[in-house]
Order: structure tokens, then C-alpha cells, then sequence
């Protein structure tokens, strides 16, 4: 799964970047402009570590996601660059980030949100005009024609199109065409030190709101400056401005979230993992995240709650308990399900 950065320039995009990857990419511009930063994050997330209390393991591994910083997106009220559109059309989410901070260039962040709204809204009405005028001298996609149609039309009313009502078959039918307002969208609020521990401005959370959208505060250059520290430092640092977490850890879960995923978990003396998988994944799909093997010779899934298993410590403790259950195929997986795949090749 890959997430992209974006935004205007001079709002931190790479500042951001650095700050989850704990990379150390040029700031201020970009050495490659045609060729985006990438970096890959752990999720966060304590039930791994409390599942390696009980069993020990070797390795401890959490889930991952793909982080991109696109370049070269221009002022604000300048229109998208073409290889920017490119760049974001090959994720499957958008973080906007939106500059926040008191020397901010690109002006206030209700503006940053509008115009960039604005130009994915233009970006995806020429695509979408384009393909119409090629339908027209086209016969037999009459189905086709109709749904972009009804997408003009509401694009044409400066509304993305993830606020659209569409069946299944027709989000099917638009996966092709990439189109940039109908991806989750997430807004990470560039902030001060200061302004850390605030919740976001009035104005910020009204649009936000109006529009569906969440909005994380994020201290760029801190969480920066704080991803360069030992884990030590880091832990002092954060005490002394009365954070429990880096902010970039609440970040990181939300983006996870606007992926629709969620995690499952294996256990065992070798490895207390999570494993990423889209919400609604059936236990054989899950399997095949595990190996393609377990996935065909699938037999069942024994499948224990998070909580069951912290409590009780022990797998054969919760088999007495009642809390270990056998599942099929079909049994669509839960977060924190802890999952052992019976499986015969």
C-alpha cells in the first residue's frame, strides 16, 4: 500500500517525510524533481509487543506502509504540474499536508485546502471530459458513458467524487482511471512546537468536517529533530513538552485507517507478527498474505481474540476457556484476531 505526500511548496512535504521515515532527505526543494521520495514505516502497534511478552520470540515484526513524497506541486493558486499528477495517480491514498506554522509561505490553511481540492477536482473533470468525447464516436458503452457522465456532472459542482454515491460495479469500472478526488484523503496539519498538544483552529476543523475529512496535527520539523534522537533522548524530549507519543504514531495509525486496513496477528517462538490485510478479507485470503502455500492448502483457521490471549497467556488456556474458535474460508478476518492457518500442501 503506498501513501503520497503532497501538497503545496514550502508546507514541509519532505520536512514530514524525514519526520515518519526517520530518513534524511533534502529539505527546501528536491534533488531529483522528477522522482519522488520513498520510504516504508512501521504502524505502531503494542499488541505485537504484548504478544512477545508471552511467547519470546526471536523477532518481533509490525505491519508496514509505503510512504511517497511527491515533488514539484507548485504555489497555491497555481495549477498542478503534469508529472505531479502523474506521481499521485500511483498511490492508493492522499496525505495533504497543509502548513500551519507562523512563517508559512503558502498561506493559511483553509486556502492551502481549497485550492488543492480545487485542482484534483479540474485534474479528474479533464479526464473524465476526455474519455466522454472519446465514448461519443464509440457504440455498446452506453453503461460506461452514463456513470461519467453523472461524474461530470458532479465534479462540475465542485465536489470530489469520493463524496459520490456509486455501486460497487461502478467503483470497479472507475479503478482504472486513477482519478485523484475520488482517493481517501487525510490532512496533516504542519504545526509549531508550540502548537503541538493544540487541537487544530476553528476554521481547519469547520472544513474538515464539512468536507468528511480528518485532520492530525503533526510538529514537522520537531518530530524531525526527534526522529534523529536514540530512543532514550527521544523519551526525555517528549516528557518535557508532555506528549505520551510522538505525534508522527497517531499519524501513522490514521493513514492506516484511511487505507481500510486492519491487522491480524501470528504468535510462535519464532516470530509475534501483524500482518496488514484490507477490512472484509476472508481467513483464506489472509492465509495467502502468510504464504501462497497456506492459502492453497488451506483446511482452517484457528482463530483467537487479542484480548483472550493476553489474559489468559497461553493458547491451550484459552482452548479450555472456549475462547479458541475453528473457522472456514469464508470467516471474514478481524482486527486482533490472532490466527494460527492449519493448511495441508
Amino acid at each position: 500500500m503506498r501513501v503520497g505526500i503532497v501538497g503545496f511548496r514550502g508546507v514541509g512535504k519532505t520536512t514530514v517525510f524525514n519526520a515518519l521515515t526517520g530518513l534524511h532527505m533534502q529539505v527546501g526543494g528536491y534533488a531529483a524533481p522528477d522522482r519522488p521520495n520513498l520510504g516504508v514505516i512501521k504502524v505502531p502497534d503494542p499488541r505485537v509487543g504484548a504478544l512477545a511478552a508471552i511467547y519470546h520470540p526471536r523477532k518481533s515484526t509490525l505491519a508496514e506502509i509505503a510512504f511517497v513524497d511527491v515533488p514539484g506541486q507548485g504555489e497555491v493558486r497555481a495549477a498542478l504540474d503534469a508529472a505531479s499528477l502523474v506521481q499521485m495517480r500511483d498511490v492508493d491514498a492522499l496525505v495533504q499536508v497543509v502548513a500551519a506554522f507562523p512563517d508559512a509561505s503558502a498561506g493559511s490553511p483553509v486556502a492551502q485546502l481549497e485550492h488543492f481540492a480545487a485542482e484534483l477536482i479540474l485534474a479528474d473533470l479533464g479526464i473524465v471530459e476526455k474519455r466522454l468525447e472519446r465514448l461519443r464516436k464509440e457504440r455498446g458503452k452506453e453503461r460506461e458513458q452514463t456513470l461519467l457522465e453523472r461524474c461530470r456532472e458532479h465534479l462540475a459542482a465542485a465536489s470530489p467524487l469520493r463524496t459520490c454515491p456509486l455501486a460497487p460495479e461502478e467503483v470497479i469500472a472507475l479503478a482504472g482511471f486513477n482519478l485523484l478526488s475520488r482517493m481517501p484523503l487525510l490532512i496533516l496539519l504542519n504545526v509549531a512546537e508550540a502548537a503541538a498538544t493544540r487541537p487544530p483552529p476553528a476554521d481547519v476543523v469547520a472544513w474538515t468536517q464539512a468536507h468528511g475529512l480528518e485532520v492530525v496535527p503533526v510538529p514537522g520539523k520537531t518530530e524531525m529533530e526527534l526522529a534523529e534522537l536514540d530512543e532514550a533522548d527521544r523519551a526525555a524530549f517528549l516528557e518535557a513538552l508532555g506528549i505520551g507519543e510522538p505525534a508522527k504514531n497517531r499519524f501513522i495509525r490514521a493513514a492506516y485507517a484511511l487505507l481500510d486496513l486492519i491487522s491480524f496477528l501470528t504468535v510462535g517462538e519464532d516470530e509475534c507478527r501483524a500482518w496488514p490485510i484490507r477490512r472484509g478479507t476472508t481467513a483464506l485470503k489472509a492465509a495467502g498474505r502468510v504464504h501462497s502455500d497456506i492459502e492453497r492448502g488451506f483446511i482452517r483457521a484457528e482463530v483467537i481474540r487479542f484480548e483472550d490471549l493476553v489474559r489468559l497467556r497461553s493458547e491451550a488456556r484459552c482452548r479450555e476457556a472456549g475462547k479458541l474458535r475453528l473457522e472456514g474460508k469464508d470467516y471474514v478476518v478481524q482486527d486482533g484476531d490472532v490466527v494460527h492457518f492449519r493448511f495441508n500442501v
